[in-house]
């Protein structure tokens, strides 16, 4: 049999985890055999050939069904069976898929946010039928980028508040921040709620401070925050501040931080993972599509 779409392979995925947990290559191991995949079949690769198609797929499976909340990332790499997944195979269902995965409230919200997120009026609008192939592939990359974007938020709240740290140093690291300097992570107890001090120069005569906190979307960094991280930027002397949350702040924050006199920068969660995304901190690139046209000139009989 041919390598079956991600929608098919929900369903046994989900089934195959509802005692343990699996990695990835657990799971896509188990999904070969499940579906008798020959050997050909299993070394079968997406256009880039850097992975095969059976594990992209079963991926794809995988990042639906926790948008659904049927799964759970608890850790870098496995997935396991939520309450709601239980209940689900307690169903007795022939298949899930997409149109069943919108009965969840969750994934509705995703599926409409990926689908939305952008202005431009061309991906806005249903009507693939009216969209020339560039419109669709810009608009199936940023539903894309969304997707491991939220991943990120995910498995940035599964991780410990110092990795964190250490995930915002290195970020302004890969921006070039305290490249002719030093970048030092701080994030103890008694640091004043400093997590970390870029150097811009050698000497450390410029100094921009940060501070991070790993909120869940939910939870918005009030304007009291705001105010106790000015305070202590005036006690360290400093000018210069970052405030990275991977929540977002309340719009009376933004003000705070453009009428104090240090200059104070708020990175909320939707732009961290989008630095993130854009300077290859935490993500790799998996697949390069070259898209070709025809060469008009060379046509042209002279």
């Amino acid at each position: 049999m041919s390598v079956p779409d991600f929608q098919i392979l929900m369903l046994p995925l989900l089934k195959s985890v509802e005692h343990t947990e699996k990695s990835v290559s657990e799971y896509t191991d188990y999904l070969s055999k499940e579906f008798d995949l020959s050997d050909k079949e299993k070394e079968l690769t997406i256009p880039s050939g850097k992975q095969t198609l059976i594990r992209n797929r079963a991926q794809w499976a995988a990042t639906y069904l926790v948008k659904a909340g049927l799964l759970e990332r608890h850790k870098r790499g496995f997935i396991r069976i939520t309450l709601e997944g239980k209940k689900t195979l307690e169903k007795k269902l022939s298949k899930i898929d997409i149109e069943y995965l919108m009965n969840y409230e969750d994934f509705k919200n995703f599926k409409n946010t990926s689908e939305q997120d952008s202005s431009d009026p061309v991906e806005n609008d249903q009507n693939t039928a009216s969209s020339t192939p560039e419109d669709l592939i810009a608009t199936a990359y940023k539903s894309y980028e969304k997707t491991t974007r939220d991943e990120i938020i995910e498995l940035i709240l599964n991780s410990s508040p110092a990795f964190f740290e250490r995930l915002i140093i290195d970020l302004f690291k890969a921006m070039g921040y305290g490249g002719k300097g030093k970048t030092t992570h701080v994030g103890k107890s008694g640091d004043g709620g400093i997590d970390g001090i870029i150097n811009e120069d050698p000497l450390g005569l410029e100094k921009i401070y940060l501070q991070a906190k790993r909120y869940a979307p939910e939870n918005k960094i009030q304007i009291d925050a705001i105010r106790s991280f000015s305070g202590t930027l005036v006690e360290q002397g400093a000018s210069k501040g970052i405030f990275v949350t991977t929540s977002a702040f309340v719009a009376s924050a933004f003000d705070y931080a453009e009428r104090i006199p240090q200059s104070m920068i708020l990175i909320d969660g939707n732009m961290l993972t989008k630095l993130m995304y854009q300077y290859d901190v935490g993500v790799r690139i998996v697949d390069t599509i070259k898209l070709k046209k025809v060469d008009i000139d060379y046509f042209e009989e002279v």
